[in-house]
């Protein structure tokens, strides 16, 4: 019986199996190269696309920003302020707070379904359709909050967008002198006014969402502020910006992170309201486009 071979040397190849080995594994490698570079060269087109695209986005963010407005106006005993905290580059959230006549300051908030490039395109068409004023021929008339919101929710409607592309809104004005305000919303979370003496209280209007019904109507509430009193409007990304372990989201969490700092400024109550935002684990991946506007009625 043969004995096995205990170097276990392989078999010698002769020289034209050899070069046939040869030639096999040196076109296994090109193949690889070829290979290779095809990755190399999809990975760099990616690369080009997603720097494009991000510095789109940036730029998108940018024009944004420029509709918001520059500066807030300050008119006798009333002061607005605001907060606004995208949840991406771009925000489906928009605001403006405008004057309108020597006694008049108009304040509007829109937020779009979902949020990113759709939803901030939406919210920009919202903001140059919505009418506040009209010119007359003796000059021109305020537009009530209900009769700018009708036509606001009728041109989106007669865009005749995507049954899943509406919107949410809340338009008001203020009479700086009187401090009356008078305001409308559809779908929008009921604003809270943070009275001077303390007592806390929804304003309650009714509408339905933005660009789903036609003849839809939105009436109008008034409310008569007073010195010390805040009314504060929002987007619903607020209710939902703070976590509350595994329970999930406590919309009511919120409101209580602003009722323990009531006896503040409202700068200092804002300042620390976002500094609590940043040290919850749930703002700092945000669920949603997180807006603010506060009127507050001065002392005299």
């Amino acid at each position: 019986m043969r004995q096995s071979d205990p170097l276990n040397l392989a078999p010698i190849l002769a020289p034209e199996q050899l070069d046939k080995q040869v030639e096999i594994l040196q076109q296994q490698l090109n193949d690889l190269q070829n290979e290779l570079n095809l990755l190399r060269h999809r990975d760099e087109t990616l690369n080009f696309y997603l720097n494009r695209m991000d510095e789109e986005l940036r730029l998108a963010a940018r024009l944004q920003q420029d509709f918001l407005p520059k500066s807030l106006p300050s008119i006798g005993r009333v002061r607005f302020h605001t907060v606004y905290r995208p949840a991406g580059y771009v925000s489906g959230d928009l605001y403006d707070v405008t004057r309108l006549d020597e006694q008049h300051v108009g304040f509007y908030m829109a937020d779009a379904v979902g949020h990113g490039m759709p939803a901030a395109l939406l919210t920009m068409f919202i903001k140059n359709a919505l009418v506040m004023k009209e010119i007359t021929a003796d000059g021109y008339r305020l537009l009530d909050p209900a009769t700018s919101m009708r036509r606001l929710n009728e041109v989106l409607v007669n865009q005749q967008l995507s049954h899943a592309t509406f919107a949410t809104a809340v338009y008001g004005l203020i009479n700086t002198e009187t401090l009356q305000v008078k305001l409308a919303k559809g779908g929008h979370p009921n604003p809270i006014l943070f009275r001077g003496n303390g007592e806390v209280a929804n304003v309650e209007a009714e509408g339905s969402l933005l660009g789903i019904f036609a003849d839809e109507t939105f009436p109008s509430v008034e409310l008569q502020m007073i010195p010390g009193d805040r009314l504060f409007i929002f987007t619903d990304g607020v209710e939902l910006a703070f976590s509350n372990g595994p329970k999930g989201v406590d919309v009511l969490r919120w409101r209580e992170e602003l009722y323990t700092r009531g006896n503040l400024t409202t700068e200092q109550l804002l300042s620390g309201f976002t500094s609590r935002l940043d040290e919850d684990q749930g703002s700092l991946t945000p669920k949603d486009d997180i807006t603010m506007i506060v009127i507050e009625a001065l002392e005299n």
